[in-house]
């Protein structure tokens, strides 16, 4: 009577695994096992699989294995897109209250002081609302306000920065009133001929291009290096609002609008860094 095998005998009863020649029989390789060892090799081997086909699920093949991995990239999209969307928001309605805060100087509403306030506030990024709400503003102190803030040191940086841009004559003709900050004439007029053409004198963004009671036909261009042109009394505007203009691009007709004019000619300006600069010392007319 044969005895009895156990599980454990099971288990470790040696095997050999020969491999034959087909043709003469020819022992090629052969391989000792127990299925003890078989069973503890594919142990070994199923749990590495698994370990590798986690890791490559999580790393390299996520998109293809996880369900949710389209989700949170386009959620990771999503939130780099509602920053960018926030920042542009911020700068519309930066650009807007500097619009703003520029109609109401033009018309005479705001004083300059309220500008700079706004520049130097914009420069420590600060995007807090502001109140455009106009009240009455004492005669004299508007005349002081504008008097010291609307006169630039012109130092030789200063100087050398504007003279590296070439600036267009915006018309030609014969300046009749020169620039006199004491008189509050932050500008130049040019008197010319009727229907004479107005063009910019850089490449720039039209920022103001609409009526005031005091100056009539008005049109502004913003520049590169904070610099900014202003166009008054104009008979006819040619371009809007977010229009972009390169240099020696016709913008307005002459004209002898507005309460504060006598008679045709344009009353052009050029602030640099929110002051007011004598357009005669970079313009030749």
């Amino acid at each position: 009577m044969k005895p009895k095998k156990t599980f454990s005998n099971w288990l470790t009863q040696r095997y050999l695994l020969i491999i034959r020649n087909e043709e003469n029989f020819a022992e090629k390789r052969f391989l000792g096992f127990t299925y003890a060892k078989f069973f503890l090799f594919s142990s070994l081997l199923f749990i590495s699989l698994l370990v590798v086909s986690l890791f490559l699920s999580r790393t390299l093949l996520e998109k293809w294995f996880d369900p949710r991995h389209a989700q949170i990239e386009a959620n990771k999209k999503l939130y780099t897109l509602s920053l960018e969307l926030d920042s542009l928001a911020q700068e519309v309605q930066h650009k807007d209250q500097f619009i703003s805060l520029f109609k109401g100087f033009l018309t005479g509403e705001i004083d300059s002081a309220r500008i700079d306030s706004f520049r130097q506030r914009s420069s420590l990024q600060d995007r807090k609302y502001i109140d455009l709400s106009t009240s009455p503003i004492d005669s004299q102190l508007r005349k002081e306000f504008e008097f010291v803030d609307s006169t630039l040191n012109l130092t030789s940086r200063t100087v050398s920065e504007l003279q590296e841009m070439f600036l267009y004559p915006p018309i030609s003709g014969l300046i009749s009133q020169k620039f006199e900050i004491k008189e509050d004439h932050f500008g130049v007029d040019i008197v010319s001929k009727k229907n004479e053409p107005i063009m910019s004198v850089a490449s720039g963004t039209v920022i103001i291009a609409s009526w005031t009671q005091d100056s009539g036909y008005v049109i502004a261009v913003q520049h590169s290096s904070n610099l900014m042109s202003v166009y008054k009394h104009n008979a006819e505007l040619l371009k809007k609002t977010g229009s972009f203009v390169t240099g020696g691009d016709v913008i307005a007709i002459i004209g002898n609008t507005g309460d504060l004019t006598d008679g045709p000619h344009l009353h052009f300006e050029l602030w640099y860094k929110g002051n007011a600069v004598n357009p005669e010392d970079f313009i030749l007319f």
